[in-house]
């Protein structure tokens, strides 16, 4: 995991990022293998492949932080990258893979209140992809809204949306 890490800050190769990324996202399906990431400050090194320009960079990173989500103390890292994972989804295509990966890493942050106010400002673009998305969008979606919804300071602005 350490050479991982490693080889993610020192190429600029996307093959090579995406398929370390892979690797990386398949070994933290083993909870050891979250917490070894997150001491290896692997957590920040996948999160600043967000801002890379090569959308399968981002999505791998992206499916790898939804896989490290999955860990209370690794959320607590992972949720200063909220903001930007939804201004990926925002930007990215219709139904993109990016776009589901961004909505699979939202919909594990917003399981508890913790970091509901990080997504107020995404609500609109929610509901946009509810109307406009597939199926398989509008299901990401509706779980990040369900998960939204039960708490009572994202009522006002979940009412309140303009679309």
């Amino acid at each position: 995991l350490q050479k991982l890490i490693q080889l993610l800050q020192a190429t600029d190769d996307p093959l090579i990022q995406e398929q370390a990324l892979i690797t990386l996202s398949n070994s933290a399906a083993f909870s050891v293998n979250q917490d070894i990431i997150r001491n290896l400050d692997g957590l920040s090194v996948i999160g600043g492949m967000l801002s890379d320009c090569v959308p399968k960079v981002k999505e791998k990173a992206l499916n790898a932080l939804n896989n490290l989500s999955m860990n209370i103390k690794n959320q607590e890292k992972i949720q200063v990258y909220i903001k930007q994972v939804c201004r990926n989804v925002e930007s990215a295509p219709l139904n993109s893979d990016l776009q589901l990966a961004g909505l699979r890493l939202l919909t594990n942050m917003s399981v508890t209140n913790d970091y509901h106010q990080k997504m107020i400002k995404s609500i609109p673009c929610f509901l946009h992809l509810l109307s406009e998305g597939t199926e398989r969008t509008q299901i990401q979606v509706l779980k990040v809204l369900v998960n939204l919804a039960p708490n009572p300071a994202m009522t006002r602005h979940l009412l309140r949306a303009q679309v």
